[in-house]
């Protein structure tokens, strides 16, 4: 187990590296000062790739989303002052580039820094060769990960036309604490993470040493998302299927259901608890703290919209809600009765399933595939998969989408949908409508009314609407990333 060191550090666009610092990065020392404590192995580094507490808080973008709903008593008095009134209201008017974004930016840094600290100086350590190829394709793909992530959050969404043109974010390629990178394009930002994953998955293993390393299966649904986004529907498919061929599970909604009405012995509640999830390809949390703190996350950040809700309840039949949400008894500290909305039952997770929010999962890659091959025109590959997919989410003997979609339109409307049913918390849905929006036919104008409980004189209800095009999907740089690194400018008109 490494021992761990907490210095100040500055790092590449003014994220903070508190996770771990190192007395000596450049080399191995043979006298180690009384006291000191060097990583100068190569397990050593192996073992630094590891952080059972990745965590990305979204409050940033939470309620920019048709799937999120809000407590009012958090929004109401906030519409100007803290990213969820603002999200929440649409309001392009507040100034956002003064509140922070709960270290979302500095995280993704410090995660980005960690593998570069693995990368650059793992072969100058004592230790195996393969190991060192390992840990190097391993944080390749984590860099490409969160890198990935910050080109969606804090860019515009790719585009074919304008993406060699349009401000991304800074590809931070080294470990070089004193630097301050421009930004790259949307496209150069793409073209790198694509050429990293390239390059690394295939050297990943498919059963690592423990759940928290990269398998092969999580690189290649990476790979097919990235390339979902970058419109290379050919690459994603085959990307999706390299996955689900290493891991291809689906965990049977009925047998979760069956158990929670007594069907079933009661040791099933540990068949799926924890890290034992089949479908997960990889464990990060919605917050810092692992799952302990994104459980607490689920209470201000676990409520569906109504219209979320009217659809999962137009199939009376899907247990994505009826397992998941409260139907009565909310507690009202973090739900107002009476709103349509919903709130997550986070105690199913605690006792039988543990649900994965951020990272990648099994059906996600399914849904990836689908599209890809709805966007080929082989749509009758595409449904199948759906289905199949539904089979495993919904009760009763007709599980199957009604009606068959007739065209490529219908066909990735109906994919999209489920994504919205399946793909609840975390980046998906903000980055899905993100994405979408750049296509006209499948853009969405998101509507809603608010307040609905607390209506007054002072607080009339209102209609708010967040237009495809809208800044607010480019979520500013921090203040203090800006502050440390000048070359950092906004991608917005703020």
């Amino acid at each position: 187990m490494i021992t761990k060191i907490n210095v100040k550090t500055k790092l590449f666009c003014a994220a903070l590296f508190t996770n771990v610092a190192l007395t000596s990065c450049d080399s191995y020392i043979d006298i180690t000062p009384k006291g000191a404590i060097t990583v100068d192995s190569v397990s050593q580094y192996y073992e630094l790739i590891v952080n059972p507490m990745r965590g990305y808080q979204g409050s940033a973008f939470a309620f920019l989303s048709d799937n999120m709903w809000g407590k009012e008593s958090n929004i109401i008095g906030n519409e100007n002052r803290s990213f969820d009134g603002i999200n929440f209201t649409f309001n392009e008017q507040a100034d956002r580039t003064i509140i922070g974004d709960n270290n979302l930016y500095a995280n993704i840094y410090a995660y980005i820094m960690r593998s570069n600290l693995v990368i650059d100086n793992v072969d100058k350590a004592l230790g195996d060769a393969d190991l060192k190829t390992l840990a190097k394709a391993e944080s390749r793909v984590f860099r490409a990960w969160d890198h990935f992530l910050a080109i969606n959050l804090y860019a515009k969404a790719y585009t074919p036309e304008t993406a060699a043109q349009d401000g991304g974010v800074c590809i931070v390629e080294h470990y070089d604490l004193e630097a301050q990178p421009t930004k790259s394009t949307v496209a150069q930002v793409y073209d790198f993470i694509i050429s990293e994953l390239e390059a690394s998955v295939p050297l990943l293993k498919e059963h690592p040493v423990n759940i928290y390393h990269p398998n092969k299966a999580f690189g290649y649904a990476l790979l097919a998302q990235v390339y979902l986004f970058h419109r290379d529907w050919a690459k994603a498919k085959e990307a999706a299927e390299k996955s689900l061929e290493l891991n291809d599970a689906l965990v049977d909604y009925n047998e979760i259901n069956a158990y929670r009405r007594g069907l079933l012995d009661k040791n099933y509640g540990n068949k799926y608890g924890n890290d034992k999830n089949p479908e997960a390809l990889s464990y990060m949390w919605n917050g810092s703290g692992g799952w302990t703190a994104e459980r607490a996350n689920f209470l201000n950040y676990g409520m569906i919209s109504p219209e979320l809700v009217n659809l999962f309840k137009a199939e009376n039949n899907d247990l994505r809600y009826t397992l998941f949400f409260y139907e009565s008894g909310q507690p009202t500290q973090y739900f107002d009765r009476g709103s349509g909305a919903d709130l997550w039952m986070e105690g199913v997770t605690t006792e039988v399933f543990m649900y994965p929010t951020i990272g990648m999962k099994t059906p996600e890659v399914y849904l990836t595939l689908a599209e890809a091959e709805a966007r080929l025109g082989n749509l009758t590959v595409a449904e199948a998969l759906v289905n199949k997919l539904r089979a495993h989410r919904l009760s009763g003997a007709v599980t199957a989408i009604s009606p068959s979609p007739a065209t490529q339109q219908e066909m990735v409307k109906a994919i999209i949908l489920e994504r919205r049913k399946e793909l609840l918390f975390g980046f998906h849905r903000f980055f899905d409508l993100k994405r979408l929006n750049t296509e006209p036919e499948y853009q969405t104008t998101i509507t809603r009314q608010f307040p609905i409980v607390n209506v007054s004189a002072e607080h009339p209800q209102q209609t708010y609407t967040l237009r495809p095009d809208s800044r607010l999907y480019i979520i500013p740089f921090p203040r203090t990333a800006r502050d440390k690194n000048p070359n950092l400018t906004l991608n917005t008109d703020e």
